[in-house]
């Protein structure tokens, strides 16, 4: 797989089968729409659609469903979880930014990421300040991967 440069996502690994069109051109559109490093509301986009383009690119899909958390506490513990973070996360805002950044870049190369939190919720046990704040980690570490010049490209959805 060649190096990652601004203008185009890497190409699809020879060795797997021939994408649908439909994902090709999804993964085209993102490329075009969506910068590299940059946390975003999902739109228009579907999680499976990304889980396949994220496929394509050959890059890492964290995908973590927040519809059942309600707390901040609960929804570190899902992160946590359904990221498959190690079982010493903290279940703070500081170590999921050091299991998205430090702990990821320890293991070698990065190919990239597409995140999707999915239903975050908007309650009064999870009120904008922390929603921002948590966004704010992902913004953080799309920040730490784009000084490495790789992609790290963020949805979020609210519930």
């Amino acid at each position: 797989m060649r190096a990652h440069d601004d203008s185009s996502e890497p190409p699809l690994n020879a060795s797997a089968a021939e994408p649908p069109a439909e994902v090709v051109e999804l993964a085209e559109r993102i490329a075009r729409t969506v910068r590299p490093n940059m946390v975003q509301s999902i739109r228009a986009f579907q999680p499976a659609d990304l889980q396949q383009v994220a496929d394509y690119w050959g890059q890492h899909f964290l995908y973590a469903n927040l519809e059942e958390a309600t707390t901040k506490q609960r929804i570190l513990e899902e992160i946590g979880r359904q990221f498959l973070l190690p079982g010493y996360f903290g279940r703070n805002l500081d170590a999921l930014y050091d299991c998205l950044t430090d702990t990821l870049s320890g293991v070698g190369r990065q190919p990239g990421f597409i995140v999707v939190l999915e239903h975050i919720p908007i309650s009064v046990k999870f009120d904008k300040e922390m929603r921002e704040q948590l966004l704010d980690v992902f913004r953080d570490a799309a920040d730490f991967w784009a000084e490495r010049n790789v992609p790290f490209r963020g949805f979020y959805s609210f519930f």
